[in-house]
């Protein structure tokens, strides 16, 4: 089992009061399932839970088979939940990615069909329908600068949020505002140990170097930038919604599909707004030169006989009649 004490670096903080006021306001469905990886943060967020709703918490573990620690992973989380009387279900999954699939993908889409699975395996306990993930203030930090390499838009720049729902589930990540450090000072305050993941270290991925790199000097030059950056988030997260409410409301008056000559008259903002929209609900995203060109394609339309042919993700965007329409490349347009 490889298990590790971190070095805290925030000398002036209390690691249970900071754990302890992010618990304060989750006030999450019971029962409530823990995702427990073995490492400092998920054994944080599931002793503190545990203490919270004794009887009540279910911890899942997700086995993803692609690296040779990761039978100590499992090792160390039924120890730990012995010790703690959780029960713990284990998910075994196959996380290799395919053709054109990125492996960070291919492992979330693996822990989300777990994640339903394990939901309905626990014993003891009425269904559950409420998960809680330990990502923190570091990891949300890392989301926005990942966003921000990318030249994202809002929904990048929103980050993680809070809560979500999906298939019927609902997630939470009460300790977005907690930093990485005061979780592994709580545990050591309580001589918990936790099994360190060694690709961590790993400077190949990106999130590794932003950890390893920029987050230090972030916090010499900016010591708040962790409340700065996800107060930004949470910002751009309220921007999106807004957008989201104005693009509803378009698309109900352009229809669905669109017709052109509505999508003429709005302005070249709300038109770039409603037709992301649009096409996010045809299962397509949009890049921003894609987007662009379709714009630009709309504006040229106005003869009778103007044709428009313009390949979105995976397939297409065609003109039909008065009317937009998208047909995925193993579609045939109506």
């Amino acid at each position: 089992m490889i298990s590790r004490w971190a070095t805290v670096t925030h000398k002036d903080a209390a690691p249970a009061q900071g754990l302890t006021d992010a618990l304060s306001s989750f006030s999450p469905g019971l029962p409530l399932a823990v995702a427990l990886s073995g490492g400092a943060d998920s054994v944080a967020l599931l002793v503190a839970c545990a203490e919270k709703w004794p009887g009540q918490v279910h911890a899942i573990h997700i086995h993803h088979g692609l690296q040779a620690a990761a039978d100590d992973f499992e090792r160390h989380c039924v120890a730990l939940c012995a010790q703690l009387n959780v029960p713990l279900i284990v998910q075994r999954v196959d996380a290799r990615h395919g053709a054109g699939e990125s492996p960070e993908d291919a492992a979330r889409k693996a822990r989300y069909k777990a994640f339903g699975a394990a939901s309905k395996e626990a014993h003891g306990l009425s269904a559950i329908k409420n998960i809680a993930i330990a990502q923190h203030a570091d990891d949300q930090v890392e989301t926005v600068l990942l966003a921000l390499s990318r030249g994202a838009g809002l929904p990048g720049l929103a980050a993680m949020p809070a809560r979500w729902e999906r298939d019927g589930m609902t997630y939470h990540r009460p300790l977005l505002a907690v930093p990485g450090a005061l979780l592994r000072a709580w545990l050591q305050e309580r001589g918990i140990s936790w099994v360190e993941d060694p690709t961590n270290t790993d400077e190949q991925f990106t999130r590794n170097r932003i950890r390893a790199r920029l987050l230090p000097a972030l916090a010499d030059a900016f010591p708040q930038f962790r409340e700065t950056f996800a107060r930004s988030a949470r910002h751009a997260a309220q921007a999106q919604a807004l957008l989201l409410e104005v693009a509803q409301q378009d698309l109900a008056a352009v229809g669905s599909p669109p017709v052109i000559k509505a999508l003429q008259a709005l302005s070249e903002a709300r038109q770039a707004n409603v037709l992301r929209h649009w096409l996010l609900q045809q299962q397509a995203t949009p890049s921003a030169a894609q987007l662009a060109q379709l714009q630009s394609q709309i504006a040229a339309c106005t003869t009778r006989g103007h044709q428009i042919h313009l390949k979105v993700a995976t397939g297409h965007v065609t003109r039909a009649g008065a009317v937009l329409q998208y047909a995925a490349a193993a579609d045939k347009p109506v």
